[in-house]
C-alpha cells in the first residue's frame, strides 16, 4: 500500500515539476513585492535627499525700499534702494553637515539590508511549516490506507472465527481518529498559505509549490561564526551612525563660529534741479560685508554635547546588539545540533518500528492474536514519522535563523 501511495505521489509531482519554484525564487518575489521592505528602501531614498538640503548655501536675501520722503544727498534725492545679501557659514560647515547626512543615509541602507535579511528568514519560517503539513497529510493518508487494510483483514478473521469483534472496533476507532486528524490538517493549510503569500504581497489563494523533500546537510562546527560580527547590517548601521554623529559634532562646532556675509546695495538717486554738480543724479552702488556674532553659546554647546551623547548611545547599542547576536547564534546552533541528533534517532526508531511491525503482523496473520500490539506499533511508527518531519522543519528554520544572524548573502 505504501509503495502504491508513493507512486501516486511521484506521478502528481511529475505533473508540477515544470512550474516548481524554489525557496530562493520566493525570496526574490518577496524582495520585489513586500511593502514593508519597499518602505525601508524609500526611507533610504528619502535620507539621500537630506544631503543636498544641508550641504547647500542658504538662500540669498533680497530687499527693496522706497523712500516716501526722498532723502536729500549732495548728488540728489534718494528714491529707492535694492539690497542683495548672501551669508556664508564658516569654512567646512557645509561639508561636515553633508558628511553627516550622507553617513545617516548609508546607515538607512544598512537597515534596509537587515530588513531584507529578516524578510528572507520570515519567508523561510513560513515556507517550511507548509512542508511539514504536506508530510503529515501524506503520512496520515498512508495510515488511513493501512488501517483500512487492517480493517478488511480483521473483518475477515472475525467472520472466519480466528479473530474477535474487538479487533474490528479498535481499527474503527483509530480510523475515526486518523480521518479527523487529516481533516484538521486540511483546514490548517489555508492560514499557512495565506501567511506565506502575504509576506510576498500576493493573493492569499495563490498556489505555493513546496519541495517534497528536505536535505539536512551536515554543518561544520562554528558554521559561519566568523562572519557573525564582521558584516552584520545592524552593526554596520550603528558604526555609520557613530561616524555621522562625529560629523554632526564637527558641524555643531563650526556653526558656533562667525558667519560671513557679502552684499550689494543699489540706490536710485534723482537729479538736483537747483544746481549743476558732477555726478548729479548718479545712482549709488555700495558693496557690503557683514559678520554674525555668535554670542549666545548655549545652543552651540548643547548641539555639540548632543552629538557626543549620541556617539556614546550608538556605541552602547552596538555592544548590546553584538551580545544579542552571540547569544542568538549559540541558541540557533544548539537547535541545529539538537535536530540533527533527533533526526538520526527518528531514522533508527522508524527502521526498528517497521521491523517490529512486520514481525507482529506476520504473527497476527498466523495466529489471529496480538492485534492490539499491531495497532499500537502502527501508531508508534506514525508518531516517529511525524516527529521526523517536524525535526526536518525545525532544523531548516534554525539554519535560516543562523543565516539571518550571520547576514548570509543570497
Amino acid at each position: 500500500m505504501k509503495i502504491i501511495v508513493n507512486i501516486i505521489l511521484l506521478v502528481f509531482l511529475g505533473t508540477s515539476v515544470g512550474q516548481a519554484q524554489t525557496l530562493d525564487d520566493y525570496f526574490k518575489i518577496a524582495a520585489q513585492n513586500n511593502p514593508g521592505l519597499q518602505s525601508k528602501y524609500k526611507e533610504f531614498e528619502a535620507a539621500l535627499q537630506k544631503v543636498d538640503q544641508v550641504s547647500t548655501l542658504p538662500d540669498p536675501s533680497f530687499s527693496f525700499g522706497y523712500f516716501i520722503s526722498p532723502v536729500e544727498t549732495r548728488v540728489g534725492p534718494q528714491r529707492a534702494r535694492f539690497s542683495l545679501t548672501q551669508m556664508f557659514p564658516w569654512f567646512g560647515t557645509l561639508r561636515a553637515q553633508g558628511d553627516a547626512a550622507a553617513l545617516m543615509a548609508e546607515a538607512k541602507y544598512q537597515s534596509f539590508l537587515d530588513a531584507r535579511n529578516k524578510l528572507y528568514y520570515q519567508v523561510a519560517a513560513a515556507y517550511y511549516p507548509l512542508y511539514e503539513l504536506n508530510q503529515w497529510k501524506k503520512i496520515e493518508k498512508e495510515n488511513i490506507d493501512i488501517l483500512q487494510s487492517y480493517k478488511t483483514i480483521s473483518n475477515s478473521k472475525f467472520k472466519n472465527g480466528t479473530g474477535t469483534m474487538v479487533d474490528v472496533l479498535r481499527v474503527d476507532i483509530m480510523l475515526k481518529d486518523a480521518t479527523t486528524n487529516l481533516s484538521i490538517l486540511d483546514q490548517k493549510e489555508k492560514p499557512l498559505i495565506t501567511t506565506f503569500n502575504k509576506l510576498l504581497d500576493r493573493s492569499e489563494n495563490d498556489p505555493v509549490v513546496v519541495s517534497d523533500s528536505l536535505l539536512a546537510e551536515s554543518l561544520a562546527d562554528d558554521f559561519r561564526k566568523d562572519s557573525l560580527l564582521t558584516n552584520n547590517p545592524v552593526l554596520n548601521a550603528l558604526d555609520l551612525r557613530i561616524k555621522a554623529s562625529v560629523a554632526q559634532e564637527q558641524a555643531a562646532i563650526k556653526q558656533g563660529l562667525p558667519k560671513l556675509g557679502i552684499g550689494l546695495d543699489y540706490v536710485m538717486v534723482g537729479e538736483r534741479t537747483d544746481m549743476v554738480l558732477p555726478d548729479n543724479g548718479k545712482d549709488v552702488l555700495m558693496p557690503m560685508v557683514s559678520v554674525s556674532i555668535p554670542i549666545f553659546r548655549n545652543k552651540y554647546k548643547a548641539a555639540v554635547k548632543e552629538a557626543q551623547l549620541m556617539q556614546e548611545s550608538y556605541s552602547l547599542q552596538k555592544d548590546e546588539y553584538a551580545n544579542s547576536l552571540t547569544s542568538g547564534y549559540e541558541m540557533a546552533w544548539f537547535e541545529i545540533r539538537q535536530q540533527q541528533e533527533l533526526l538520526q534517532l527518528y531514522d533508527q526508531q522508524i527502521q526498528e518500528s517497521e521491523q517490529a511491525l512486520n514481525l507482529l503482523f506476520t504473527a497476527y496473520g498466523n495466529s489471529g492474536k496480538e492485534f492490539e500490539e499491531v495497532l499500537r506499533m502502527q501508531q508508534q511508527l506514525l508518531k516517529y514519522e511525524k516527529m521526523k518531519a517536524s525535526a526536518e522543519v525545525q532544523y531548516q528554520v534554525a539554519v535560516a535563523k543562523l543565516n539571518y544572524l550571520t547576514a548570509k548573502s543570497y
